[in-house]
């Protein structure tokens, strides 16, 4: 069995993406206010901070900072897909290893994490977030994905509205190993 390694850092920022087990499926679009419940719903009880975030059809890329002393992103991911996963009646396929433990099968088990290492690295990774939609030929421009912080950034004069204008222009780093 693998040894999943995780890096707890008590009030740390961190890059995730989470996917869902069928990537075939919309459900994280066409069902983005049940998503946006659950984490509404999990902040309220176990708070962390939302740097940046984008939600598409099948996965999500997220950018948080979580409390001072506080180090468990684990419990806030799974209530997250568990409060989501609530919403929809069960019967999506399932393997026998998910039917033993009782397990849905709307989420991949596992997601990816990165801990952020410094102010370079966060702006790549929430430069990753924003330009995804546009890298996965959702939208030509940033600004045309509505399932994104990049507006929030924007009225915060954080980005111009025309970021990344032409994408296959734009120069940089964006959060991907290489």
């Amino acid at each position: 069995m693998t040894a999943y390694r995780r890096n707890f850092i008590p009030g740390g920022c961190f890059f995730f993406t989470v996917n869902l087990a069928d990537r075939r499926l919309k459900l994280l679009t066409e069902h983005v206010d049940a998503l946006r419940f659950a984490f509404r719903e999990t902040r309220e009880r176990h708070p962390f901070t939302i740097d940046a975030m984008v939600v598409l059809p099948d996965h999500l890329h997220a950018v948080w900072t979580m409390p001072e002393g506080n180090r468990d992103f684990a419990t806030r991911w799974r209530l997250i897909k568990s409060t989501f996963s609530r919403h929809f009646a069960a019967g999506e396929p399932i393997s026998d290893s998910r039917a033993a433990k009782g397990e849905r099968g709307i989420w991949q088990r596992r997601y990816w994490e990165h801990t952020i290492r410094d102010e370079d690295d966060l702006a790549r990774h929430i430069d990753y977030v924003h330009i995804n939609p546009v890298k996965h030929g959702l939208v030509t421009q940033v600004r045309d994905w509505p399932h994104s912080s990049f507006h929030r950034m924007v009225r915060l004069g954080i980005y111009p509205e025309d970021w990344a204008g032409d994408f296959a222009e734009l120069s940089g780093s964006f959060g991907e190993r290489s």
